[in-house]
């Protein structure tokens, strides 16, 4: 069992994680969104999109007061990627943006820069979401850790 936590936990470094994370803090401290990022191995026999949705579900995600909650999903050995938005989001910026995003990390990814792609990506995501659910300090909460999750 140890070996398989091991065996997660490899994609990125300690200061990887740390920059990830600190950018999704960063994000979130502007916006009443919330941003989580899911990273895993394989998107195996599934399109990285539907796989993203799947993870959106089972994370619960949808549970968000405003409906702004986006994930930001990798399997790193397939290089496949996706970003999903929940409804109160997506309906304000639309294909073409969540499109954006995906080529800018993209971009970063073709450079092997996994992590930096990551939270360049996370970024722009803070920006839209601050653009439509700006921070209030009297009524805003944390809705969604904000660590990295890692999948199979």
């Amino acid at each position: 069992m140890f070996s398989i936590f091991k065996k997660k936990n490899k994609f990125f470094s300690a200061e990887e994680k740390h920059h990830i994370v600190q950018a999704i803090q960063n994000a979130e401290h502007r916006t009443s969104g919330e941003i989580r990022v899911f990273v895993e191995s394989r998107c195996s026999y599934m399109d990285a999109l539907d796989r993203a949705v799947e993870v959106f579900q089972k994370m619960e995600m949808y549970k968000t007061e405003q409906r702004n909650g986006v994930l930001v999903y990798v399997a790193i050995r397939d290089r496949q990627l996706a970003v999903f938005g929940d409804q109160g989001i997506h309906e304000k910026v639309g294909d073409e943006y969540w499109n954006r995003v995906v080529a800018s990390m993209l971009g970063s990814f073709n450079r092997d820069n996994y992590a930096e792609g990551i939270s360049g990506c996370i970024k722009e995501i803070g920006e839209a979401l601050q653009s439509y659910f700006p921070y209030d300090s009297e009524t805003d909460k944390n809705e969604l850790p904000d660590d990295i999750v890692f999948g199979r």
